[in-house]
């Protein structure tokens, strides 16, 4: 009989949430390397450069790989001849270990999840409740598996019940375009394929939570091993998903996704459910076991084991923008695809704020900041520990603020928007009837954006912790134009142009 301290169970969960927010797991890191290597569009290339570089500083400064640093899930195999000495349920442990890990002083992670989801929406505070799955197996070990997901990745998941004649590449094929670059890629794509809608979804998550290993089932097909169907599934989808040309984050090129998996259960004669689910450029998760001799140890990575990529700011290929001085008609001039690196001062705001801004102007309440002529960047940013002047802080995702972007460039006189992902149709209009522009910052690549911020402070609604507005002064700060004063969207150029050149899926007219 194994008996599992409560102390040791919490102590564990804390430790593996504090350990995958500044650790990525090796074998991902390493698929990104060869990705990169690959890799022929520029501005893919450079995304992933900036991902691999903003990974190997987080993991020497231990600090968190994104600002959103997600909502605590916990996988768990429990023994059967296993007994706990505890007065906690085990939910209100594992909560307890997320709720050390997530205000730890020397790396507070940014607390995302909200209570009473369909009405207030308050924020906990501390991340919990986290979302525990649990199953009572044969033996004497607790198998645990913590993962942080983030919001931007698990919006885009989906689940479909096709019918039983309907075939899985096709509807995979058509959706995953569907889902944007919200998820930040190149990730992995998680599928779960039978048992019911629930059970779909269910193992569609569980299937992220394996290891990067593409190239073994590669191995293993060329020496004319059998292969499951699962495992020609996921060889199948590697290939044709990757051949859409979305490359990462969105922008075009050779590398969507460095892995699919595939995993399956029985369903009914007339069903045939079909979940899939995907892990961005922040893939986090940590697998340890419990034998009752004390918490768990979880080992580093070797900083030499990261791929020897460097990313600096390049003001040969990129514009100097002073966001101080910066003019309407400078805006307009910028071109798709456009490289820049912005410095002076900008404002941030994200969904909450939006609203209340656009519920002051309703009323016809005056703004406790002026927009006009300036730039905002959509961003939850991290607390600071120590001397820093804000945590990690990339950008989230603009389509959430597609619905706010008339009003904010007619009403309150904003020029140009940052965030990261593409623009609704929408949005895109507002932006060309108002000749402004979209930017978008590198999503994966937090800690490194936080550096490019010399100074923050909150302006207005520091009620909304995270979604308060700020603002920045930034040096340097990278940035691509994703969508010009006309209206072109490199979201929709960008795929379109690898999806040719890639050649095995025809291109599809808009």
């Amino acid at each position: 009989m194994t008996i599992i301290q409560e102390e040791d169970f919490v102590l564990s969960i804390a430790d593996a949430f504090q350990f995958i927010s500044y650790y990525h797991p090796l074998d991902f890191v390493q698929a990104l390397g060869e990705a990169w290597a690959n890799e022929e569009s520029l501005a893919a290339k450079d995304a992933i450069a900036q991902i691999l570089t903003n990974s190997r500083m987080c993991a020497e400064g231990l600090r968190p790989i994104c600002q959103d640093t997600g909502i605590a899930v916990v996988f768990l195999k429990v023994g059967m001849d296993v007994q706990w000495k505890a007065k906690r349920s085990i939910q209100e442990m594992v909560d307890e270990g997320v709720r050390r890990a997530y205000t730890d002083p020397d790396n507070k992670l940014r607390a995302s999840v909200l209570r009473d989801p369909a009405g207030k929406r308050q924020n906990s505070r501390d991340n919990t409740p986290a979302v525990v799955h649990y199953e009572i197996v044969p033996g004497s070990q607790v198998e645990v598996i913590c993962a942080a997901k983030g919001g931007g990745s698990e919006n885009k998941a989906k689940l479909a019940m096709l019918n039983p004649s309907d075939d899985i590449v096709d509807w995979v094929l058509k959706t995953v375009p569907t889902m944007g670059a919200g998820w930040c890629p190149p990730g992995i794509l998680g599928i779960g394929i039978g048992g019911t809608p629930e059970k779909a979804v269910l193992l569609a998550k569980e299937s992220l939570m394996a290891p990067v290993d593409i190239h073994l089932l590669r191995e293993k097909s060329a020496k004319g091993i059998t292969l499951t169907r699962a495992e020609e599934l996921r060889l199948e989808l590697m290939e044709k998903v990757n051949a859409l040309g979305i490359g990462a984050q969105g922008l075009g090129g050779l590398t969507t996704v460095v892995d699919v998996k595939v995993l399956d259960y029985p369903t009914h004669a007339a069903s045939k459910p079909v979940a899939m689910i995907p892990n961005c450029a922040a893939t986090r998760h940590v697998h340890f076991h419990l034998d009752g001799t004390g918490p768990a140890i979880l080992v580093p990575p070797k900083l030499d084991d990261w791929p020897k990529i460097i990313w600096q700011p390049n003001a040969e290929s990129a514009a100097r923008v002073n966001l101080d001085t910066l003019t309407q008609e400078e805006v307009a001039a910028w071109k798709p695809g456009q490289p820049l690196l912005l410095s002076g001062k900008m404002l941030t705001g994200r969904d909450a704020a939006h609203k209340r801004i656009q519920d002051m102007l309703d009323k016809g309440e005056k703004l406790p900041v002026d927009f006009a002529g300036r730039v905002i960047y959509y961003v939850g940013p991290v607390d600071p520990v120590r001397d820093e002047v804000v945590g990690p802080a990339g950008p989230t995702t603009a389509t959430r603020m597609d619905k706010f972007t008339r009003m904010m460039l007619e009403k309150t006189g904003l020029i140009a928007m940052i965030g990261k992902s593409e623009r609704g149709q929408a949005a895109i209009d507002a932006i060309r009837d108002n000749r402004s522009a979209y930017l978008m910052a590198t999503g994966g690549a937090a800690y490194l954006v936080s550096k490019a911020i010399k100074a923050a402070k909150i302006v207005a609604f520091a009620d909304l912790g995270m979604e308060a507005i700020y603002e920045f002064t930034v040096e340097d700060m990278p940035v691509t134009v994703a969508v010009d004063a006309t209206g072109i969207s490199v979201h929709q150029t960008g795929p379109k142009e690898w999806q040719a050149r890639i050649g095995k899926i025809p291109v599809v007219a808009a």
